[in-house]
């Protein structure tokens, strides 16, 4: 054991020494926190998850030094996290304050390369929500996109944000009642557009149907009766005719998540339509079958009776 311990740091050395600096911080960081299984309780109460999945980390899109989004901390964790911050970080950290109880800065970091996508963020329905309203439960970074340290790339089938995930992303909140009662939002939302024309070609697997990001955006997402919504009646024509070449203002009322009932008429009795259409096609086959049956009876039957002689 004596032997060996040293040897092993003699590894370690060599692979920090070795390695681009961003990437020896990190395993230096890796090398407890791959290990610890527990959490710790913060004074102020606070739970924090210490282990960090090295493997999942490793694919992540965040090939960063740890200390760039952990301002606070420098290389030796023991130390009190007193690490000189921007001053624009620490604005915007205060201002999410409601959202990110334990490590702010780092919360607020995502700014540092994702600035414009922020800019967004902070004038969406969703920004404001948590930046102005200051409201625990509005949407931010990582409840879309998950845990920081395990962000995927977009097309990834890992991603929470790719679109055969996205439609389930977006209905953890719009999906549930207790929200659509306080922020007054449309009940039974994802209901309703799985039952949508939409709804149901996602749900069949269709590689080009629009999901929710497809329409209301995504970072700089406003409410539907924002003139600057893509979903607005002013901009509705425009986004549909994205997918609907030549669709007009009948036409859209009939595109949207509304459940398929005589309040959508078009939808409805088209539904209604196809099937009488698909139930009339099944009546006529097996109408069809059965005739054409007796006719191969009867003319059997007939036919045996001819051929039967006759008694003298």
């Amino acid at each position: 054991m004596k032997t060996f311990l040293p040897l092993l740091m003699l590894m370690l050395g060599s692979v920090l020494l070795l390695s681009p600096p961003v990437y020896a911080e990190t395993v230096t960081c890796l090398v407890c926190h791959s290990a610890m299984k527990a959490k710790i309780k913060t004074e102020k109460g606070y739970f924090i998850q210490l282990h960090i999945d090295e493997d999942r980390f490793s694919k992540s899109v965040h090939g960063i030094a740890c200390t760039e989004c952990h301002m606070t901390y420098k290389e030796n964790p023991h130390e009190t996290p007193t690490g000189e911050v921007p001053k624009a970080i620490t604005d915007l950290a205060s201002s999410i304050s409601s959202k990110a109880e334990i490590d702010r800065i780092a919360y607020a970091a995502c700014s540092e390369c994702h600035s414009e996508i922020y800019k967004e963020v902070a004038e969406s329905v969703h920004g404001i929500n948590v930046m102005v309203k200051k409201q625990k439960d509005g949407a931010l970074c990582l409840d879309c996109h998950g845990s920081a340290h395990y962000i995927m790339p977009g097309v990834s089938q890992e991603s929470l944000v790719n679109r055969w995930k996205i439609v389930e992303t977006c209905g953890r909140c719009h999906g549930n009642e207790a929200m659509d009662k306080k922020y007054n939002l449309e009940p039974q939302l994802m209901e309703r557009y799985y039952d949508s024309f939409h709804g149901k070609k996602y749900r069949l697997g269709h590689p080009d149907v629009p999901t929710c990001v497809d329409c209301h955006g995504s970072h700089a997402i406003k409410k539907w009766d924002d003139p600057a919504s893509p979903v607005s009646w002013g901009r509705r024509v425009a986004t549909c005719g994205r997918c609907h070449p030549g669709a007009n203002e009948k036409f859209v009322t009939a595109i949207t998540h509304k459940p398929i009932g005589k309040g959508n008429p078009i939808p409805y009795y088209a539904e209604k339509m196809l099937i009488v259409l698909t139930v009339s096609v099944f009546i006529f086959i097996v109408a069809h079958v059965t005739l054409d049956a007796f006719s191969e009876i009867r003319d059997r039957v007939l036919r045996k009776k001819k051929e039967e002689p006759h008694d003298k």
